[in-house]
């Protein structure tokens, strides 16, 4: 890759997987430090996209001859299979796929087929999801249902052509990312979410258009604040919408009131419309942390694993798996790795330690959301 000022590697620093280590489990789960269980992995499948996003892939920081990663640095459908199985015998429940653009990934339906077959310690399948801009979701929808795809996120910041195009920053119409939303329900995904990254002077305005389009369907809208993940973003805490006040824009045309988890550590705070409109939810991981319930783990496309989202090292399985590791000791090294986890990085976030991270912060193209 070429190394030019201002341009941020991709491939972050690597941490030696440890030998040794205490292994705590509890209830076929892993734990952390915190006593937070292991429940949810997201795999990165590609480190490619076709939008280039101010808040995750900016255009001059991603140019059009910019070095992805060559297809045999990816880890294969049957590598990620072979993990995913070990991941789910140790207590996670949940695996979601992401990018880059996953749809991007060839043949993305077959490792859905893969996944969604792996049976949970309750008997269940594999609970698999998708994260995905939607631009080619006309076209996967229904093969991704029928590989038993059951939840789908679809990234929609504006419902104003102009401000989404400006958005994506390819020219991408809005109107081809909500035809692709209509084939998921059309296809019968059962779970279709939307993603909203609010950005002060950006799109804050255009937020109740999207309530109101997806009000009273089975589609759930949940408003994130902007986050500062990677160094390319631009990220300062000005730009961050606080969602107590998105929260009171929405309520003074469309009164909401809260909602009871589904479950514990869900990431969004759910709300409901109180004419039974259905609901919508928000993330807000800089205003009010969720450090003290966080249950994921993050696998990047090259095989390396996070601890958090704003990592700034991560652990390299893949070496693990092409040097000839047995299941058994890739086991014993993720169980390790998680054991000796006590990241909450939003919980602490400050000014200091933004700054200290902005050298080998982790993009979020490369780590997957």
């Amino acid at each position: 890759m070429r190394k030019e000022k201002n341009i941020i590697p991709i491939k972050p620093l690597s941490r030696t997987i440890p030998l040794s280590g205490k292994i705590n489990k509890q209830d076929s789960h892993w734990i952390d430090t915190r006593g937070r269980p292991l429940r949810d992995l997201r795999i990165s499948v590609t480190d490619r996209c076709n939008f280039r996003c101010r808040y995750c892939m900016p255009k001059e920081k991603f140019e059009k001859d910019h070095s992805f990663l060559a297809h045999t640095e990816l880890l294969s459908f049957e590598e990620i299979e072979r993990l995913a199985r070990i991941f789910v015998k140790n207590g996670v429940e949940k695996i979601r796929l992401t990018g880059g653009e996953p749809l991007l990934r060839k043949n993305i339906e077959s490792l859905v087929t893969r996944l969604s077959s792996i049976k949970t310690h309750n008997g269940k399948n594999l609970d698999v999801a998708i994260t995905t801009n939607g631009s080619a979701l006309s076209k996967k929808a229904k093969s991704l249902a029928e590989a038993g795809l059951k939840r789908i996120t679809v990234s929609l910041d504006s419902m104003n052509p102009e401000t989404f195009m400006k958005l994506n920053d390819v020219g991408f119409p809005v109107e081809k990312v909500l035809k692709g939303i209509q084939a998921a329900e059309d296809a019968g995904i059962p779970s279709i979410k939307i993603n909203v990254v609010v950005k002060k002077g950006v799109n804050e305005n255009d937020l109740l258009d999207i309530v109101r389009h997806f009000k009273g369907t089975r589609v759930i809208v949940r408003f994130i604040e902007f986050m500062d993940v990677g160094v390319t973003n631009g990220w300062r805490m000005d730009d961050v919408v606080p969602s107590r006040q998105i929260i009171e824009t929405i309520n003074k045309e469309f009164p909401i009131e809260p909602a009871d988890p589904n479950y514990v550590g869900e990431v969004a705070s759910r709300w409901k419309f109180k004419d039974n409109g259905g609901e919508i939810g928000f993330i807000s991981s800089v205003s009010e942390p969720f450090c003290k319930e966080c249950s994921r783990m993050r696998l990047s496309v090259d095989g390396k694993l996070y601890k958090c989202l704003f990592a700034t090292e991560g652990f390299d399985i893949r070496q693990m798996i092409r040097g000839g590791a047995t299941d058994e000791e890739i086991e014993q090294a993720i169980g390790r790795i998680w054991s000796a986890r006590d990241e909450h990085y939003s919980e602490i976030r400050t000014s200091e330690t933004h700054k200290e991270r902005l050298n080998n912060k982790i993009e979020m193209s490369y780590i997957g959301g």
